[in-house]
């Protein structure tokens, strides 16, 4: 009987909890400018190499530490708000090819527990009419896509841009959409989606992780697939591409005397061509 009154009363003890207070300057010394990430493959991270390149890709101004937490999840503590917010804006990244994960901790969550399921892209929607670009399109189109975050209207019309474009939160889970079907008085057209940034990903599941010659639901299948449903078309140029032009390309602008301009007869070094 003495026994069990001395058990109960340990029990009693251990479950009696201890109040834990919170410390508001701890933020503030940016011991919660934190990201938890992992790596979408199934391939092992070089964890040095890891380190010095998202660094150097960051270069944030108060310095990033970086941990191995196990389980393939590493923790990013920065030492202020705006280098943290600026990696944040700046996803998707990449190491190796391989896509980042990012989550934003917050105060007390397990960085082993949070899900790393959503990542932020730059997506441009293309055959769009232009008269119907407008933010209540950009804002169903990226609920379609995933959660819609913001719309760009910075570029809209100049050189380039005949497209929309707008920033989604993505579900790597799910396949990446391709295209759309929009019903516009009685036309019926689609757009499709092409995604900026965009890193590894299998054509016959349309998935992020991984090739179609290591895809999972490929192989479950057990027979030979040729037709494979995405390509290369859902990978927007880069921007650098985008604004490199031919000095043989003739606009609308340039003359029209039937010869290139005394500008384009010019070499990249300004030498005559004639």
């Amino acid at each position: 009987m003495e026994n069990e009154l001395a058990h109960l009363s340990i029990n009693e003890e251990e479950e009696d909890a201890i109040l834990i207070p919170t410390d508001p300057n701890r933020e503030k010394e940016g011991e919660f400018f934190q990201l938890v990430g992992c790596f979408l493959t199934a391939s092992m991270i070089h964890f040095s190499a890891m380190k010095s390149t998202m660094a150097n890709l960051w270069h944030p101004v108060r310095g990033v530490r970086i941990r191995d937490l196990g389980e393939r999840r590493f923790l990013f503590q920065f030492f202020h708000a705006v280098d943290m917010d600026r990696v944040l804006k700046g996803s998707p990244w990449t190491f190796n090819n391989h896509l980042l994960i990012l989550y934003k901790l917050k105060v007390g969550e397990d960085p082993l527990q949070v899900p790393l399921v959503f990542t932020p892209f730059w997506v441009q929607i293309h055959e769009v009419p232009i008269g119907l670009y407008s933010e209540n399109l950009a804002m169903q189109m990226g609920n379609f896509l995933g959660n819609f975050l913001e719309y760009d209207v910075s570029n809209l019309g100049k050189e380039n841009r005949n497209f929309m474009r707008i920033r989604v939160q993505i579900d790597v889970r799910r396949p990446l959409k391709r295209r759309k079907q929009i019903l516009y008085g009685e036309r019926r057209l689609y757009v499709t989606f092409k995604y900026e940034r965009l890193s590894l990903f299998c054509f016959f599941c349309g998935r992020l992780g991984h090739r179609d010659s290591f895809c999972e639901t490929k192989m479950n299948i057990g027979v030979e697939i040729t037709d494979l449903g995405w390509d290369l078309s859902i990978r927007a140029q880069s921007q650098r591409s985008l604004s490199m032009k031919s000095i043989w390309l003739r606009e609308e602008t340039d003359d029209d005397s039937g010869g290139l301009g005394e500008e384009n007869l010019r070499g990249p070094n300004g030498e005559s061509r004639r």
